[in-house]
């Protein structure tokens, strides 16, 4: 294990990651990268069957995993994932939360319906609220830690189609900031990540490798201009363990733009 990607030791030396939305996609290539890094990891993930396949995946790696089904927007789901996580690894240091994704009727905000809003706020924002609400106090008492959210490249830019998404993934760096600031004194650091376009199973499964040519945001173009804005789970992955390990504890209420440069030029 090299020393760059340490992990962070919480009470009686043990280092636990809660990966949320851990069943698939930047969630299940983080739990393989945690692992081998050291970290024991719970895979929360709405969907058993994904969560006890990504902590099966885990196991054979050679690491420590366990499955946890867990409801994002349900406080009690995620309270049940936080008290289960303590139990089986006697504590909780990091939260990764990357429960999420675009809805498939978001668009402007003149034309998409409410309800698609109501469920990306329900998804991305109360999830992530919650999960923060009651890992944080979980992670103080281990002494500290980290915590690593995502947010998106549409957040940093005006040009996304998906108002609602670009809205929560807003709040998610408002939120960040403001946690970060409350929660240094007791040793809790928290990030966030604005990725790019991640070739998860999903995003393959609606856009194709590189989107379709000629749709209103033209990907294939973009990939053209921005040749790193197209990426793998696992550089997501890598870049949640960074900002949780130990060669990362100088920064604190950061947005790392993981989106290659299209927020930037």
């Amino acid at each position: 294990m090299g020393a760059d990607r340490a992990p962070i030791r919480g009470a009686g030396g043990v280092s636990t990651v809660l990966i949320a939305g851990g069943g698939g996609g930047i969630g299940a290539a983080a739990a393989l990268a945690f692992a081998r890094a050291g970290w024991r990891v719970a895979v929360a993930e709405l969907l058993a069957e994904r969560a006890e396949a990504a902590a099966a995946s885990v196991r054979a790696a050679g690491g420590e995993a366990i499955a946890l089904p867990t409801d994002v927007t349900d406080e009690a789901s995620v309270q049940a994932a936080v008290a289960e996580t303590r139990r089986r690894f006697g504590a909780l240091t990091t939260l990764f939360n990357c429960a999420g994704g675009t809805q498939p009727d978001d668009g402007p905000v003149t034309e998409a319906p409410l309800d698609a809003f109501e469920r990306t706020m329900a998804l991305e924002v109360r999830g992530t609220y919650l999960l923060c609400r009651h890992a944080i106090p979980a992670i103080i008492a281990a002494g500290g830690g980290a915590v690593v959210l995502m947010s998106s490249g549409a957040a940093l830019r005006g040009a996304s189609p998906y108002h609602a998404y670009s809205a929560a993934k807003g709040a998610v760096l408002a939120l960040t900031r403001a946690l970060a600031g409350h929660y240094a004194r007791q040793g809790v650091r928290v990030n966030c990540i604005a990725s790019g376009r991640v070739q998860t199973e999903r995003v393959r499964r609606i856009w194709g490798e590189l989107g379709t040519p000629g749709d209103p945001q033209d990907p294939v173009g973009r990939a053209r201009d921005y040749p790193f804005w197209i990426g793998e789970p696992e550089h997501i992955a890598q870049t949640a363990l960074f900002l949780a390990s130990d060669a990362a504890r100088m920064i604190t209420g950061a947005t790392i733009p993981a989106d290659g440069g299209r927020s930037a030029y």
